[in-house]
């Protein structure tokens, strides 16, 4: 037992959600030493101190709510009528900052107005079993026409970048096929290219391994998918389908205006637009390399440095007709003009 693990951690002023690797807890220790009598006589090595062990190890595993996004927990309690956050009796109370950040991010979104109480909007939002980001997303999709493949998109996004495999001894023939997915506009697009090429095979477990693509996710994706296509009659909306690309785009626009970046003069890096944060595109993206000048992205993580992971392509026109209130024409305007010189 080397004595770490991996564990997600959200930071609520940078918005950032880190994978770090951190000595894990004692109980955790002493969970792993468990495992080697499980099914027969075994021992434990553990690869640090005694000292270290009692003192530089927590008792226990941070509780998940206190290191997470609590923008769907707040959602939730909300559409409960539980409006005294501050002084809810949680087991394991967050942070309050985490607190604070989850409304600001459902207030951006709409589903909060400025008594912070939740809104119409909010409250169909609530019946989605979503990050709000993803139901606001969804829901925009529906005056765009393109509610099917919103959802279809949602529904592979909720993989967690689980959809391809490459086997070591037919690695560049795993290339070879997910390039034929790939749509020059993003990841999202091309998560819908194979959603739909599965959908037309006939959700066929032969098809995915022919394609390298992972059997059990598909068929998440597919349960997922059928979930919120459920759902929708509940809160009053249809299922449209379009192929303009256009619509997609600023459906998740709609979602995911906070997560956007312009692209920066030395060309390699991003800036978010409102945090003034530095960001690199992901090496697994299908952006990776092209840099277009504005990007949305799915998610960020930290590892070597902070990475944008499913990305696509948008125009900054569509931020101010998505969220004028969090967004000034004037900062867009000159962001233009400062990607014009450059381009």
């Amino acid at each position: 037992d080397p004595g770490f693990c991996k564990m997600n951690t959200y930071n609520p002023r940078s918005g950032l959600e880190s994978l770090i690797v951190t000595p894990c807890s004692r109980a955790s220790a002493n969970q792993r030493t468990g495992r080697a009598g499980r099914v027969g006589p075994g021992k434990c090595f553990r690869l640090y101190t005694a000292w270290a062990f009692a003192n530089e190890m927590d008792e226990n595993t941070i509780p998940e709510i206190q290191r997470t996004n609590l923008g769907n927990v707040v959602l939730l309690l909300k559409s409960l009528g539980i409006d005294d956050l501050l002084n809810f009796d949680f087991l394991d109370p967050p942070p309050s900052e985490t607190l604070l950040k989850a409304l600001e991010g459902l207030y951006a979104l709409g589903a909060l107005n400025d008594h912070g109480e939740l809104t119409k909007l909010g409250r169909k939002m609530a019946e989605f079993p979503l990050d709000p980001m993803l139901s606001k997303t969804v829901i925009a999709a529906d005056s765009l026409g393109c509610t099917e493949e919103v959802i279809s998109i949602v529904s592979m996004l909720s993989l967690q970048n689980n959809v391809f495999f490459r086997p070591k001894d037919r690695k560049e023939a795993a290339d070879n096929v997910r390039k034929a997915f790939t749509d020059p506009l993003g990841d999202h697009l091309t998560l819908l290219n194979v959603w739909n090429r599965y959908a037309d095979s006939g959700f066929s477990s032969q098809w995915c391994h022919e394609h390298f693509i992972q059997v059990k996710a598909m068929k998440r994706a597919r349960d997922i998918r059928e979930q919120l296509v459920g759902l929708l009659d509940r809160v009053e909306l249809e299922l449209k389908s379009s192929s303009d690309s256009v619509a997609i785009r600023k459906a998740f626009a709609a979602g995911f205006f906070t997560n956007s970046a312009r692209l920066q003069r030395s060309g390699d890096s991003y800036r978010s637009v409102k945090h003034n944060q530095i960001m690199y595109i992901h090496p697994s993206s299908v952006l990776f390399g092209n840099n277009p000048s504005w990007v949305l992205y799915f998610e960020l993580m930290f590892t070597a440095k902070e990475y944008m992971r499913q990305i696509i392509e948008i125009s900054p026109s569509w931020l101010i007709e998505a969220a004028p209130h969090y967004f000034k024409n004037d900062e867009v305007d000159a962001k233009e003009a400062a990607k014009s010189q450059f381009s």
